[in-house]
């Protein structure tokens, strides 16, 4: 396909998620089944095209002045990807799959000014959650939309079951991975411009032999920051499909236990798969079945708690979400996140540690919840999250990444990861 039909078949494709309500990756699914002619090559750039508009979907529509599909493919196009109009139009001459001849107001467009634009508009998030992320982030909270609406990097976690970051990275020599910044198993290849294709790691002979797995840099920071040793047993008490559970398991050295428990039998699935293959033998899966976890009350080391949230942290991942979350959905995520603290609680035993993590941004969703429980359990106490990060990582902690209740909170922004919240809740003895 050329330039013109990659455009044509990204405004499709947008065009389909508006009248179906379908999510994204399941309308550029169905365009690929429906179009079996278009290549690997084809599918990596219109799916470049939907998700770029998706991310700064406000400021392209702002831009623009509509945000009709075809207006947010043109701004990706011409604001994104550095084509102008006269690119655009002369490769659409005599193309029968191309567009519609750009128009003058579009190309206007091009070269709009967004300095006058509202806040949340040039943050590229909903307007509602303005207050938000203003309280979690200052004068500071519209610089960190704007990082949030750009590509996500492709991280790598080496298992070191198995292997070395070192090994990790010359079996993928020919992705060019380099060392992750922070998380020290961590290696990272970053996105490319335009229709540049994400390398398809899970092919790779050290993928299949366990020597790593896909994991953003985030996610291992967090899971290292819960501090589990080798001797521990430690509950997993939202393992879903186990990329938590593996960092874990990899941390302890195979040894000591972890149980991983999700009340999602369907979420739970992957994880048997994943940590035969990673070599992981320190894991006992508990489904979830009445009285599952009965046995372990009061005897855990840790408890990690890895919420069910909004997910505004991965919106560089999950465009599409960013502009589907309501009030109502965050009330129900904290709601579930409340239940799940308490439900956590009576599983550590005295001087035990709850690790509290979500991948969101918002303080709703993270000191706001610590606050609401440490206001009823007065046996908890936080724990000195720059003093985790410093014996963790052998750095010192970034001033900026402190939250005002005594947690953490990763950015894209600030650290180039995920958005990811961590607080430490130490059990009295």
């Amino acid at each position: 396909m050329r330039f013109p039909g990659r455009l044509a078949a990204a405004i499709d494709v947008l065009t389909d998620m508006d009248q179906r309500k379908r999510p994204v990756s399941e309308a550029l699914r169905a365009w690929g089944l429906n179009n079996r002619f278009a290549g690997a090559g084809d599918r990596a750039a219109i799916g470049n095209l939907v998700y770029d508009a998706l991310r700064r979907r406000a400021s392209h529509a702002f831009a623009m002045g509509s945000d009709t599909p075809r207006a947010l493919v043109l701004a990706v196009a011409l604001r994104d990807w550095g084509e102008t109009g006269d690119s655009l139009n002369a490769a659409f001459a005599g193309d029968s799959h191309a567009p519609a001849p750009v128009t003058p107001e579009e190309y206007a467009g091009a070269n709009a000014d967004l300095s006058q634009a509202p806040d949340a508009t040039r943050a590229d998030v909903p307007e509602w959650l303005a207050p938000s992320l203003e309280r979690a982030f200052g004068a500071r909270w519209v610089a960190e939309g704007e990082a949030m609406a750009g590509r996500p990097s492709l991280d790598l976690r080496a298992n070191a079951l198995k292997a070395s970051p070192e090994k990790v990275m010359k079996s993928l020599h020919r992705f060019a991975p380099r060392l992750a910044e922070i998380a020290p198993f961590g290696l990272t290849m970053p996105a490319g411009p335009r229709d540049a294709r994400t390398p398809n790691v899970t092919n790779d002979e050290g993928y299949l032999k366990g020597w790593f797995d896909v994991q953003d840099q985030g996610s291992q920071i967090v899971a290292a920051l819960a501090g589990a040793r080798e001797s521990e047993q430690v509950l997993d008490l939202c393992a879903g499909a186990g990329g938590k559970t593996l960092a874990l398991a990899a941390a302890m050295g195979n040894k000591g236990q972890i149980f991983a428990y999700d009340s999602d039998r369907a979420r739970l699935a992957p994880i048997y798969d994943r940590l035969k293959r990673n070599g992981v033998r320190n894991v006992q899966v508990r489904p979830p079945n009445p009285g599952a976890l009965d046995d372990l009350v009061e005897k855990m080391d840790r408890v990690v708690v890895d919420a069910p949230c909004t997910g505004t942290g991965t919106w560089r991942r999950r465009p599409d979400t960013k502009w589907k979350l309501t009030p109502e959905l965050l009330a129900q995520r904290q709601a579930e996140q409340a239940a799940l603290l308490l439900e956590a609680a009576p599983y550590l035993k005295p001087g035990g540690v709850l690790v509290y993590i979500t991948c969101s941004i918002l303080p709703e969703e993270n000191d706001d919840q610590v606050a609401a429980f440490l206001a009823t359990h007065s046996g908890f106490a936080s724990l000195d999250i720059a003093q985790a990060w410093r014996q963790t990582l052998i750095t010192d902690l970034p001033g900026d990444l402190a939250t005002p209740a005594g947690g953490l909170c990763l950015t894209p922004r600030r650290t180039g990861t995920d958005g990811f919240y961590c607080h430490l809740l130490h059990k009295s003895g």
